[in-house]
């Protein structure tokens, strides 16, 4: 017996998970990974095409050609192009002396725009960071804590059982006072599942969440809307007819009304319209996805930790409307397992529950860790039957 009671104490006190009093959860994640690569998309792809943009400008020159007459000097031409690269701006001739005008401002404004697009992308980013980032971390850090305490607290009621037992010279005694024990939920640590079913309750942290998402959605419409309306008018003009007779040059007769130039920049302007229209479209559905998973909760977490004591929120029905702020702590727990020290321990325990043969004496992880000891779960067929013979 001292054998067995020595290999099942080594047994429990390798089950016990180490102390973190040390750094507290430094890798954290506070983003889940769909809204990571969104950012990173949404942000850096806009970013890329600014880049591109300005690097043609500078090893291409002047972004215009235009065609000047034949007696223009070349500082002449150099003019005439700046000056219509300055105003930017198409004459159509209707009739005779007439002229229509189209701005193609948005060819010179594409670098602006992109950056102007990586900046509205970003400020999702910042309101998730500023508005929500403080209170998660903190319920992140207790609950990752408790979780972990409370598998502990289970190890080491096993650990006291098992000594009882041993030191006690009374099995009925030892077993009726378990089963007391179990009746009176003396066994349960409710702080942690009352925390949880108190942030059901709560929404700020969805709140956030959802406007994050909203505007993400709201911004990509706005992209769109600016590349259909301004981008999409321009973006077959390769050439465009300029008038330089402004100002001082208005009464120039050797000038001509109108001097034709070409757009050097098109292939660029057309690329980064199209990349853009594709990769936010890309972009919607999962953005869309991580909207829609708030409208169910993900239980997997959940039905794991359902191996320690008064964590019950699965078997007594307490989930209620999905979209609160413990739906997304959930989604964010599950991010961080690899912070959650007790998921591992608890998976195998469930992986063991369900091959047992003896299911339903097996609820908690103090009966699995009590039965692995060399405890049974429960009261003994002949103890139970002896006390029956003793109170005919």
């Amino acid at each position: 017996m001292s054998l067995a009671h020595t290999a099942a104490e080594y047994m429990l006190s390798d089950a016990l998970l180490p102390d973190r009093r040390g750094p507290r959860l430094k890798g954290l994640r506070l983003e889940l990974p769909l809204d990571r690569m969104v950012k990173f998309i949404a942000v850096g792809f806009p970013l890329l095409l600014m880049s591109l943009a300005f690097a043609q400008e500078f090893s291409s020159g002047s972004p215009i050609s235009c065609f000047c007459p034949s007696n223009f000097s070349i500082r002449q031409a150099a003019y005439v192009d700046s000056s219509c690269w300055d105003s930017l701006v198409h004459h159509k001739q209707d009739e005779p002396g007439q002229h229509r005008t189209k701005s193609l401002w948005p060819h010179k404004a594409l670098p602006y725009s992109l950056l102007a697009l990586a900046v509205a992308m970003y400020l999702p980013v910042l309101l998730w960071q500023y508005a929500a980032v403080p209170a998660l971390s903190s319920d992140l850090l207790f609950i990752i804590s408790e979780l972990d305490k409370s598998y502990n607290r289970a190890i080491r009621l096993v650990q006291h059982m098992l000594k009882i037992r041993q030191e006690g010279s009374d099995p009925h005694a030892f077993w009726d006072e378990l089963e007391k024990a179990r009746k009176e939920r003396y066994f349960e640590f409710p702080l942690l599942e009352r925390y949880l079913a108190c942030k059901q309750r709560s929404h700020s942290l969805v709140a956030a969440y959802l406007l994050r998402n909203s505007l993400l959605l709201f911004f990509t419409s706005a992209t769109y809307l600016y590349l259909g309306h301004f981008h999409l008018d321009v973006f077959f003009q390769e050439e465009f007819s300029c008038s330089i007779k402004t100002g001082l040059l208005h009464d120039e007769t050797h000038i001509p009304d109108l001097i034709t130039c070409r757009l050097t920049s098109l292939s660029v302007f057309q690329i980064v319209s199209l990349s853009s229209v594709a990769i936010y479209t890309l972009l919607v559905p999962v953005v869309i996805y991580n909207l829609m998973r708030l409208c169910r909760w993900d239980k997997r977490l959940l039905s794991i930790y359902e191996m320690l004591p008064a964590f019950a929120l699965l078997s007594r029905k307490m989930l209620g409307c999905p979209i609160n702020d413990l739906n997304v702590i959930l989604l964010f727990l599950r991010a961080n397992v690899s912070e959650l020290i007790s998921f591992s321990w608890l998976s195998v325990l469930c992986a063991l529950k369900d091959t047992t043969t003896q299911k339903h004496n097996i609820d908690t992880v103090v009966d699995f860790m009590t039965l692995l000891a060399g405890l049974e779960p429960s009261k003994p067929k002949h103890l139970t039957h002896g006390m029956c013979d003793e109170n005919p």
